[in-house]
């Protein structure tokens, strides 16, 4: 049975290896006692020829030190250099610390992603740590279009990763069910409710929602009201309608995340903010005023771009400008009425409170300018103690074949998320929303992500997996007894001899498994789920190359027929190819199929 508890990874333990020396040097009086380790980091070398791990322990302390880089640099690799890990040592540049490690320190890695299995790569890094992560949040007038597509998968791959990564995370969807928007989705249905009553409603007038989605909204308030609502002024039927509508809306948004393997732990209605028995918005707005953050003012007229929310006249105005922001904001409409602004900042507040002092908002393009605002808003209710991370997911723009698709007939101006799943399925959808930053633009070609080629990403790296487990099939030939369910497998490939894996494509394979947990502990550090798309893509690229050299040299193949003991030892890599492969697709949600025909 594969261990439940990650083994400290090989570039943990170099890091814990470099401070061990730099505590020495603080003993010996090279460095000060005290001083702060935080930033050293080990890494891999950007170039192989500089060797297989690089340090700035000497370029981030010899400030503090009082001492050049080089020669701070010098003394760390005279100690590195009488580490049994290590083979040799250089120092490069100002103060760079290039180390070189001994083969037997790869096989270990290697025995390391077989002893920990499934677990291998889970990191202890977040140590529990509340993080909440807000996705989707998608206005609830109608199904999900491919641009939400985006910021759902996003938002989903960076929530498992900062699972992985050891933090305890809360998936959240705020439903905006407060605004103008819903009102006019309320009128929509109700056209669609007369029209189910049997009345010719002729074409949808302007500023309604066209898609004929909402004719089950119109067709179930017959069912539930008959004509009744018809007998109603409209200040009584628009909220009956509007919940109705909003309800239904967010079962068909659900059942489009469902399609994709996506579900939220959180529903947060923005309605209940200020529709409880508190007046959320208002106490939040009380609550800075009484710190002087709110006070009565007018704006001066915007420089340069105009701001949309500004109002030459005397109003209510939140302090923005104290935390970072540009200009200070509203917080009441001229009607009255409360901002946009002023229930977000509510509604943040909210989340402080259930105690997340770690927030990340996954938002669309256009939502860019708003980032300041908000993060100043975090700062005020929060006393400084939360912070918030803003991912901005940029447009897609899907194509067929180059060329971009037409519209939904269904919805009448886009493309919904659900017709992109059903044509090219899950797993394609996901991958390929995730290999490429959140912050470049990304062209979806729905042609090209089901080709079986190196050049669809998603085919390649399941693959990878696949021809992993095929390998396994074809091994029974030569070693009967091995088993193909995957716990006992790796249990008996746990004594392989992986000295004997001495090939240099091998011994690449293996650096390219072991930098897999920092990978996932710098990526969820960063919140960047897509360096989990990239590393899976780089490992498959890998393994496919080992298995195309051995089709040219026969000595490199995976099963040798005559050589038990080098047998087993590459199945073992094999094995651990499959394991990361799988372990990376599950955090991205997508499948790792043991066949592809």
């Amino acid at each position: 049975m594969a261990s439940t508890v990650p083994t400290p990874h090989l570039f943990a333990n170099v890091l814990a290896r470099v401070h061990a020396i730099c505590n020495a040097l603080v003993s010996e009086g090279v460095l000060p006692a005290g001083i702060d380790l935080s930033r050293v980091v080990v890494e891999p070398t950007k170039d192989a020829s500089h060797g297989d791990m690089a340090s700035n322990a000497a370029m981030v302390l010899a400030k503090e030190a009082k001492a050049k880089p080089r020669d701070l640099a010098d003394a760390i690799a005279a100690k590195l250099r009488e580490d049994d890990l290590v083979t040799s040592v250089d120092v490069a540049g100002p103060g760079f610390i290039n180390l070189t490690l001994k083969s037997s320190a790869w096989a270990d890695a290697l025995r390391a992603v077989l002893r920990d299995g499934a677990s291998y790569g889970r990191s202890a890094v977040g140590a529990g740590e509340k993080v909440n992560v807000e996705y989707v949040s998608a206005n609830p007038t109608g199904p999900m279009h491919v641009g939400h597509c985006r910021g759902a998968v996003f938002g989903d791959a960076l929530a498992s990763l900062l699972d992985c990564a050891g933090y305890d995370v809360t998936r959240e969807y705020y439903i905006n069910d407060a605004g103008a928007q819903v009102d006019v989705l309320a009128r929509s249905a109700h056209l669609r409710y007369r029209e189910a009553l049997g009345e010719a409603i002729g074409d949808i007038p302007e500023g309604l929602y066209p898609g004929d989605y909402l004719v089950p909204v119109g067709q179930a308030l017959v069912a539930e009201y008959g004509a009744a609502l018809n007998q109603m002024p409209e200040d009584k039927w628009l909220p009956i309608t509007r919940a109705k509508a909003i309800s239904m809306m967010m079962e068909m948004i659900k059942g489009d995340l469902a399609a994709l393997n996506i579900s939220h732990g959180v529903f947060f209605s923005e309605r209940s903010l200020i529709a409880g028995s508190t007046d959320m918005v208002g106490a939040t707005i009380d609550f800075l005023r009484a710190k002087g953050d709110v006070y009565e003012g007018r704006l001066p007229p915007p420089k340069g771009k105009p701001i949309d929310d500004y109002e030459d006249r005397e109003q209510t105005l939140f302090r923005a400008t104290a935390y970072g922001d540009d200009v200070d904001r509203p917080l009441l409409k001229s009607d009255g009425g409360y901002t946009y602004f002023a229930s977000d900042i509510a509604y943040h507040k909210t989340k402080f409170d259930r105690g997340f002092l770690n927030m990340v908002d996954v938002w669309g393009a256009d939502h860019g300018g708003y980032i300041k605002r908000v993060q100043a808003a975090i700062k005020a209710v929060t006393a400084g103690k939360a912070e918030l991370d803003v991912k901005i997911v940029q447009l897609v723009k899907l194509l067929r074949n180059g060329e971009p698709v037409k519209m939904s007939k269904r919805s009448g101006d886009f493309v919904t998320l659900r017709e992109v799943v059903d044509e090219v399925g899950s797993d394609a959808v996901r991958f390929m929303m995730l290999f490429r930053k959140n912050d470049a633009v990304l062209d979806f070609d729905l042609a090209k992500v089901i080709e079986q080629s190196k050049d669809n990403p998603v085919f390649y790296v399941q693959y990878g997996h696949a021809r992993g487990h095929s390998i396994f099939r074809n091994a029974r030939e030569m070693l009967a007894d091995l088993p193909l369910e995957t716990e006992a497998r790796i249990a008996y490939l746990q004594d392989a001899v992986m000295e004997r894996l001495d090939d240099i494509a091998e011994l690449g394979l293996m650096r390219q498994l072991a930098l897999y947990p920092r990978m996932i502990e710098s990526a969820a550090t960063a919140h960047e789920p897509h360096r989990i798309a990239f590393y899976l893509y780089d490992l498959a690229s890998e393994f496919h190359a080992l298995w195309t050299r051995g089709r040219d040299m026969p000595h490199l193949r995976f099963i040798i027929t005559n050589d038990a003991e080098l047998t087993k030892a590459r199945l073992a890599l094999v094995q651990s190819v499959v394991s990361v492969l799988a372990s990376g697709l599950a955090v991205l949600g997508v499948t790792a199929p043991d066949e592809m025909r």
